[in-house]
Order: structure tokens, then C-alpha cells, then sequence
């Protein structure tokens, strides 16, 4: 969870012709499946899409994200840059130690990831529905380990086979100082 203070402000409003005074905010922000699929129901398009946002997408996102109730509407208008920033830090953060080494020819996903294909993965690999609540990278790379570890070890290829007996002959030759 992420908290951040929007300070106190005036802006003018032009709707209305008047200036306008915002109190203070203090949101809690959480980045998760909760969020993800409130803002997919609004908008009807993939969040983690590759298609850039809008700034009021990305305003609307942090609407989804705050847990803090009774926020105006205001405290989202002008949010200073330096807190944007944060917030988006916050949202990349990977929220984990965990860390894959990608295997080099290994063929990508090209799925459009989706809040309904995260609880499917959810559902599939028994991770309880509590974890809607952990931070999304988090709950993605628990999604990504019980994938890997329910997956079955890749067979070796005949060339890794053979440079593998091949290594092990040398250091076993090496090792008793012989040349058969």
C-alpha cells in the first residue's frame, strides 16, 4: 500500500467561473486485481495493454486505486508531478525478490493479459482469493512460480546431452590424471 498527501490548493474552475479551494487529501493506494478489474469494467480495454493511457485513464486508475474513503473528486485534478511519480514508482515496483533469467529462443506470451485471465490463473493454480488484495506485480509472479514449478523439467536436447557427458568425462579424466 502506498499513501500520499495532495497538499491543500486553489485552482480556478472554469465550468463554474469561480476559484475553487481543495482541502488537504491523504489517499492509500493500492495497486491490485481489485483495482485492475474495477478499471477494466469502466473502461471495457485491457489495463496492462500496451496502448498508452489517457490522463484520464490514468486519473481514473488512481480512483480505482484509492482505499481511503470519502476522497473529493478534486484531490484528483491536480495532483503535483513529484506525487505522479511516486504513485507510478509504486505501480512498477516488483514488490518481490523473486526474479526470472529469461532462457534465450524461448518463445513469448503474446496473451492480452486481462483481470478475468488473472483470477483464471488464480482459480488454476489454487492461489486463494485473498491475494486479489497483494500488490499486482506481487500476485503476478506467484502466478509465474506455481507455473513453473507445476511444469515439468524441460528434457535436455542432444547436443546439451552430449557436451554435458562430454564435460563430466574430462573432469572425471582431469581429476585421475589420465588421457583415455
Amino acid at each position: 500500500m502506498l499513501q500520499v498527501t495532495i497538499p491543500a490548493r486553489e485552482f480556478f474552475d472554469e465550468n463554474k467561473q469561480e476559484f475553487v479551494n481543495v482541502k488537504e487529501d491523504i489517499l492509500q493506494l493500492e495497486h491490485s486485481l481489485v483495482s485492475l478489474s474495477k478499471w477494466e469494467s469502466k473502461w471495457c480495454k485491457p489495463f496492462l495493454g500496451k496502448d498508452k493511457k489517457t490522463t484520464e485513464e490514468t486519473i481514473d486508475y488512481i480512483r480505482c486505486m484509492t482505499i481511503t474513503q470519502n476522497i473529493s473528486p478534486d484531490a484528483y485534478n491536480n495532483i503535483p508531478d513529484k506525487i505522479f511519480a511516486q504513485i507510478t514508482e509504486y505501480i512498477n515496483a516488483p514488490m518481490t525478490a523473486t526474479w526470472f533469467t529469461e532462457h534465450p529462443g524461448a518463445p513469448r506470451n503474446r496473451e492480452v493479459v486481462t483481470a478475468e485471465l488473472i483470477y483464471y490463473w488464480m482459480i488454476a493454480q489454487n492461489i486463494p482469493m485473498e491475494c486479489q488484495k497483494w500488490h499486482l506485480n506481487r500476485l503476478l509472479t506467484l502466478i509465474k512460480v506455481c507455473g513453473l514449478k507445476n511444469t515439468p523439467p524441460r528434457k535436455m536436447g542432444r547436443k546439451e546431452m552430449l557436451a554435458n557427458r562430454r564435460a563430466l568425462n574430462e573432469a572425471r579424466r582431469n581429476q585421475i590424471n589420465s588421457k583415455g
